[in-house]
């Protein structure tokens, strides 16, 4: 009987916390009463209990946390006025090649892309606390590494970059993008024309600051594909 009153402890201080909370700070709402692996037991309960309702409950970066299911969204959103920002497939794919290659520098995401990255898709990441600047290279200019945050795991809600679905190696970067696109598809919309422009642009530039006497190399039916998009 006592076990039940502390697992409702448990669940109505997720319920009411507006923040995820760590395993450490829900031991605090039992003084020494109950260990860490009841918790953790509790825990593993209460995501049974509510395996059929429209709410979940999630372990994250930052500790656990109830959340909407993914098949609710539609219908919750509907009672916001105010829709999450979106962003262009040059922000996701920027994204996920620092998910899945990070630490890594701004050449060589660029490498990875085959266009420029602008200093706004950067901004627009570090603005929304999903990358930050964690050191900076050992070459010549000390270029700035580039990683995720806790934030970005929240947001995707996963606790660890190890969680994030694993990659082949040689994979292209529409691929690498799929992969996060997957976790937060509102996230993403159809570039519009001037964002096409800009791309186009972006290829243009660093295809005019390449080596003349180098020829193009040879793009996968895939990267065709992608270039065409």
């Amino acid at each position: 009987m006592i076990e039940n009153h502390y697992k409702l402890v448990l669940e109505t201080a997720l319920l009411c916390s507006a923040e995820p909370l760590s395993l450490n700070e829900l031991t605090r709402l039992y003084g020494d009463e109950v260990s860490p692996e009841n918790i953790i037991t509790w825990l593993n309960e209460l995501q049974k209990d509510w395996s059929e309702k429209g709410m979940e409950l999630v372990n994250i970066a930052t500790g656990w946390r109830f959340q909407s299911r993914l098949s609710m969204r539609e219908y919750l959103d509907r009672l916001t006025v105010e829709k999450p920002p979106k962003y262009s497939r040059a922000v996701m794919e920027t994204l996920a090649i620092i998910a899945y290659r990070q630490p890594v520098t701004r050449g060589e995401i660029e490498e990875i892309r085959g266009v420029t990255v602008s200093t706004q898709i950067i901004r627009q990441l570090e603005d929304r606390s999903w990358v930050e600047v964690i050191g900076h290279k050992d070459t010549i200019g000390r270029p700035a590494l580039y990683a995720t945050t806790k934030q970005f795991l929240d947001d995707m809600s996963i606790p660890n970059l190890q969680s994030l679905p694993s990659l082949e190696d040689g994979v292209i970067v529409d691929q690498i993008a799929q992969q996060v696109i997957n976790f937060e598809a509102t996230l993403l919309e159809i570039p519009t024309e001037q964002e096409v422009d800009q791309e186009a642009l972006e290829y243009t530039t660093i295809q005019d600051h390449s080596d003349p006497s180098e020829s193009p190399p040879e793009l996968s039916i895939d990267e065709k594909n992608h270039n065409n998009d």
